[in-house]
């Protein structure tokens, strides 16, 4: 019964959610869970409950939404913004708190981080605050809470957990010191009077959100995002999304690893690596492994260092490029894949990477014939089909990009049929 189309328009509707960009089957599969919840017996008779509940229709929103972050997620970018404060407070001669801005902020880890970070740069409490804001009122009451467990901490470097929390059985709370600084509410990004009596924000963090949605409404969505924004502030994006920023005149400050543009392109400034994190399409097997950041490294060049790999490793190879990569190394990442296609036969997902590699660095045709090798291999690879789309539908091609949409939403629909 959860293929019904009305459903897919409600979610459109409602928080602008592109069914094409999730696939057909992670919506059908809340509707699913939602429908067996009540006890519905039909698509009818849960749609009808679902237009006469606003609980319901809330339910459904989250059953959809699954929250994946975690503290200094991106740890450059962090280090950025620090960078970018202490300046910031110079022009503006201190004679306010800076504001930032954090959407949608899930269950907390971003604006919290935020907060430690300009905490351990040396910013006093008065000099900065933070608004986070999600469209989930569960979101939001978890942010609200402060309580996080080891899956909220990853990668190497976690000593800010004990700077800046305490641990108790339930897990670790938050510093008093840090929550102060946050500011936690719901909001909707489709809502025209979002923060409309609001002052506009130095700088805003909307990460992994605009390749959520369709055209129409990512650029109704960076609309409201450029008006939260300074006229000389800087929007921090997901690594997947520059080139939407790029065609509505944004450019990015050139620090690497921190995904951070203006509204004017800085003068002699080096061009920026951006590097992919996988597509916001569940995770086949063959899935690189979590992010790994470490939080407050410092951006330096990156070295290649060629990694040896013996004829039974693919696997461990596979997810090395995948952590090389999530971790902003774009040169370590594609030397490993080069390592990876001289050791072992050809693999769909090594040039599904160096596809995203390609594409983000801006090599479009690259990137293109990279995106049709991994498909050669595997036709039904879905996230290599979803980025090939993007790159149809961006040079005009949107026939195509359709096609190759609904090939990914079928491939989605069989993996959901085939899990137990």
């Amino acid at each position: 019964m959860s293929n019904d189309p009305r459903f897919f328009a409600f979610l459109k509707e409602r928080i602008g959610l592109d069914v094409a960009s999730v696939g057909e089957a992670i919506i059908e599969r809340a509707v699913r869970q939602r429908s067996q919840a009540l006890q519905a017996q039909t698509a009818g008779e849960y749609w009808q409950h679902l237009q006469s509940s606003h609980d319901e229709q809330q339910a459904l929103i989250e059953a959809v939404i699954v929250p994946e972050t975690w503290f200094f997620r991106y740890p450059e970018s962090f280090v950025t913004l620090a960078r970018l404060a202490k300046a910031r407070l110079v022009e503006i001669k201190q004679m306010r708190a800076l504001r930032i801005l954090s959407l949608p902020c899930s269950t907390g880890e971003e604006p919290y981080s935020i907060a430690m970070a300009l905490l351990d740069a040396g910013l006093a409490p008065h000099q900065f605050k933070v608004q986070g804001m999600d469209v989930s009122p569960l979101s939001v009451e978890r942010a609200r809470r402060g309580v996080y467990g080891k899956n909220s901490f990853r990668g190497g470097d976690i000593a800010f957990r004990d700077r800046h929390f305490v641990e108790h059985g339930d897990g670790f709370h938050i510093a008093e010191r840090v929550r102060e600084q946050v500011r936690l509410q719901v909001g909707n990004l489709l809502d025209p009077a979002l923060l409309a009596n609001e002052a506009s924000y130095d700088f805003v963090f909307c990460r992994n959100l605009l390749i959520y949605f369709d055209q129409a409404t990512q650029k109704q969505v960076f609309d409201v995002l450029k008006g939260l924004t300074h006229v000389d502030g800087v929007l921090f994006i997901g690594p997947a999304e520059g080139s939407l920023l790029g065609r509505h005149g944004m450019r990015s400050i050139g620090a690497a690893q921190s995904f951070a543009f203006s509204r004017q392109a800085e003068p002699q400034q080096p061009a920026p690596v951006f590097v992919p994190l996988p597509a916001p399409i569940p995770q086949r097997s063959a899935a690189p492994l979590p992010v790994r950041p470490r939080p407050f490294s410092t951006a330096a060049t990156a070295q290649v260092i060629p990694i040896k790999a013996a004829p039974s490793d693919a696997a461990a190879l596979l997810s090395r490029i995948a952590t090389l990569a999530n971790e902003g190394k774009s040169l370590e990442a594609r030397a490993a894949c080069e390592e990876y296609l001289n050791h072992h036969p050809p693999a769909a997902q090594v040039f599904y990477w160096l596809g995203l590699l390609s594409d983000v660095a801006g090599s479009a045709l690259e990137a293109q014939g990279y995106y049709r090798k991994a498909l050669y291999l595997e036709p039904q690879h879905s996230q290599a089909l979803m980025h090939l789309a993007a790159l149809l539908e961006s040079q005009g091609d949107s026939a195509g990009a359709r096609r190759l949409q609904a090939r990914a939403a079928r491939s989605e629909r069989a993996d959901s049929e085939h899990k137990p």
